[in-house]
């Protein structure tokens, strides 16, 4: 049965360090407030999904019908079952069946409630509302403490099949003397930045100080390059109309951008940031929920699980 787009839907993005969560309208994807917290000091699935709970409330709060709830999590999860697979973050959730247990505290059925991937829905939401708005072949890139990734066409989600790295991720792709994830992270900046000044800092630092830091500077500048080659070798067989970057690491892409385009040929996609931003990935839920019918994704060749390292 395709879902009532009058009635809206709970959306979260369940993060590293915070949940956020909205209310969104099937219609046009527009979300109502955004409550956030960061994770429960309690270490545990109880405490974990009594947050999930509050913030769905808040969220909700004003509307006579919520008709279930959509969650954006990252790899590696079981999204047709619900469960948690990850061991080196939220190790507390490991093995726990969150479908069942937010259903209980909302009282709903556990079909109400459906998951996908954080990067997966970080693309959706841009082709939804976003920068990815009317382009047949698009790719999302977030990159942050990891590197996802997901590929659409057609505003559909592919994992296979022509150009398409096995299971739509990119992270673990050899590159250099490495993989790709070594390179497109913080920790490569980070790390570069320490490399060439005995100082460690964060990324966000580096990004303030780069005017006056002509280190700080040219490690971003290496990053654009190691993007642009990276985007040269691995998305010459997709050949995407535009590819959407996200992450924490984008938000200071003015530092890196013209680095990325000088390593592109003249038929290189368009480059762009996310025009949604850290509402991205909570708009991309919506666009699953509204255009899959209770939560499935728009996707094709979609196993039930992904190992990404994002």
């Amino acid at each position: 049965m395709a879902p009532n787009i009058e009635c809206p839907v709970l959306v979260y993005d369940v993060g590293g360090s915070h949940v956020s969560a909205a209310v969104c309208h099937g219609a046009d994807y527009r979300l109502g407030p955004v409550f956030s917290a960061h994770h429960p000091a309690a270490q545990t699935s109880d405490a974990f999904v009594g947050l999930l709970h509050s913030l769905g409330v808040e969220a909700a709060a004003g509307f006579e019908l919520v008709t279930g709830a959509t969650l954006a999590i990252p790899s590696p999860f079981d999204f047709q079952a619900g469960v948690s697979l990850m061991r080196h973050k939220l190790p507390y959730l490991y093995g726990v069946d969150l479908r069942q247990a937010l259903a209980g505290y909302f009282g709903w059925e556990p079909c109400d409630v459906s998951f996908l991937n954080d990067a997966d829905a970080f693309l959706l939401g841009e082709i939804g509302a976003g920068a990815a708005r009317r382009f047949a072949r698009a790719v999302g890139i977030t990159v942050g403490t990891g590197t996802g990734s997901a590929f659409a066409v057609d505003g559909q989600l592919v994992t296979e099949g022509s150009g398409v790295p096995r299971g739509g991720e990119i992270w673990d792709i050899p590159y250099e003397n490495g993989i790709v994830e070594d390179f497109l992270s913080s920790r490569a900046i980070s790390g570069n930045y320490k490399r060439r000044t005995g100082n460690t800092r964060e990324v966000a630092e580096l990004a303030a100080a780069a005017p006056d830091d002509p280190a700080a500077k040219e490690v971003f500048v290496e990053f654009g390059q190691h993007l642009g080659r990276m985007l040269e070798m691995i998305l010459a067989g997709f050949a995407p109309e535009i590819v959407v970057l996200g992450g924490g690491i984008s938000h200071a892409a003015h530092l890196f951008l013209p680095a990325a385009q000088s390593q592109l040929n003249d038929m290189a996609p368009q480059l762009r940031v996310a025009e949604l931003q850290d509402r991205a990935a909570l708009v991309g839920c919506g666009v699953a929920r509204f255009n899959g019918g209770n939560g499935s994704p728009l996707s094709v060749g979609v196993g039930s699980a992904r190992t990404g390292g994002a």
